[in-house]
């Protein structure tokens, strides 16, 4: 029996994927839910496994387009898994003839035809030159039929511009799926929305001295790093409650604004940038959300990550500092409005109490759809972040760290 496999519907809304990578040979023999392809959707990437065991015949080629439903390959149930491969008949070794070598007679050494006349550098140009760097070839020489003269070397000047040796070579591959669906949706945003970008600076000792004190407890007792993105999330979930605007979308002619907040997190994989969601995340501890950050962290670089847990999504968090970013305006993840960029932590001089003291600081920069969000909204939100990661035990942990970090 012959088996027909077709492309599965990887989530609503997709009618087609792209065969990224054939993991199996033409005839191979397969196991049941071996993994046989790499598919891109213009989402996330996923593997194609085998639904029966037996031959498989490919039908399609690596970066083809294929339509939900169509057959990509045939297995061939009925066919016998092999018990090992056949020993190679021997190759008949063909006689080879060999015939007897003759002598030739050495040939004469040509006499050296290179002169000063013919355009090389005399013996006290050349070393001007080897010392510069400068290839003869490059020289034009003023002397008697072209000879490079002293003068000539001394006057010579290194090329700055034009390339005179090292690689020029270049190469071309296709986008997959994903990348140039992502690559359509920031166009989208820069076309179809009135993105404004706005900023603001983050003294973060407080937050440094609460990880120093309680990071080795926290991990011992959760088995998770105590990191900066729970504080940024309860941070901007703080934000969203209080500016509800920023926590909306436009569809439409309408407004829909949220009354949860389903956080998006920036995070790069291996086939680009990934935005899996927490959920609820107003709902979540600092340990639930640095679990969940780990989970979803973990699962987009391993291609585990499907379409569901990066569809949706209010708001969104993305932290180029890990990259060494100092600061830059983060491209708003349509239909969201608002999206926050964090960026490296830096010692600085600060002013504060009257003092110029040093302090780890950093940028941040809320961009966001002004549409639908104002000045006083977007720049009243970035502040209220600023206010939490800056008094965290005040305003993100009631007063009692320990009850906050659950130890």
């Amino acid at each position: 029996m012959v088996l027909e496999m077709k492309v599965p519907s990887p989530g609503e809304s997709i009618t087609e994927v792209e065969i990224a990578e054939w993991l199996v040979q033409d005839g191979d023999y397969v196991e049941k839910d071996q993994a046989i392809a790499e598919v891109d959707s213009d989402k996330a990437t996923l593997e194609l496994p085998a639904e029966e065991s037996g031959v498989i015949t490919l039908k399609a080629e690596e970066g083809d387009a294929v339509a939900v439903g169509e057959v990509v390959c045939l297995i061939d149930t009925s066919a016998a898994k092999p018990e090992g491969d056949a020993a190679p008949a021997e190759e008949k070794k063909e006689e080879v003839k060999e015939e007897p070598v003759k002598a030739e007679a050495p040939k004469a050494e040509e006499p050296n035809k290179e002169t000063y006349a013919s355009g090389t550098p005399s013996p006290a140009a050349k070393k001007i030159l080897d010392e510069k760097g400068i290839d003869a070839a490059s020289v034009s020489g003023t002397g008697r039929d072209g000879r490079i003269t002293k003068d000539d070397a001394v006057k010579a000047v290194p090329s700055m511009g034009t390339p005179t040796g090292g690689s020029r070579g270049e190469s071309r591959s296709k986008l997959s799926m994903l990348r140039r669906k992502v690559a359509e949706r920031l166009v989208a945003a820069k076309n179809e929305t009135a993105m404004l970008t706005t900023f603001n600076e983050v003294d973060m000792s407080p937050i440094f001295a609460l990880r120093k004190q309680y990071k080795e407890e926290f991990k011992e007792k959760h088995g998770v790093s105590l990191g900066f993105m729970s504080f940024f999330t309860k941070a901007v979930i703080r934000a969203l409650q209080m500016y509800p605007a920023v926590n909306s979308m436009i569809d439409g002619k309408e407004m829909i604004t949220y009354d949860f907040c389903d956080i998006s997190i920036a995070v790069s994989g291996p086939k680009g940038l990934m935005v899996p969601v927490i959920r609820n995340a107003e709902n979540l501890t600092f340990r639930g959300v640095e679990a969940e950050v780990k989970r979803l962290a973990l699962r987009a670089r391993d291609g585990q990550i499907t379409v569901d847990e990066m569809t949706g999504g209010t708001f969104t968090i993305s932290n180029g500092g890990v990259f060494g970013s100092m600061l830059s305006t983060p491209i708003i993840n349509p239909p969201q409005s608002g999206i926050l960029g964090m960026h490296n932590i830096v010692e600085r001089p600060i002013a504060k109490d009257g003092q110029v003291v040093i302090a780890p600081i950093m940028y941040v920069a809320l961009s966001y759809d002004h549409r639908i969000i104002d000045g006083k909204e977007s720049v009243g939100f970035l502040v209220a972040v600023k206010e939490a990661l800056e008094s965290p035990e005040e305003l993100l942990m009631d007063g009692n760290v320990k009850k906050a970090l659950e130890l």
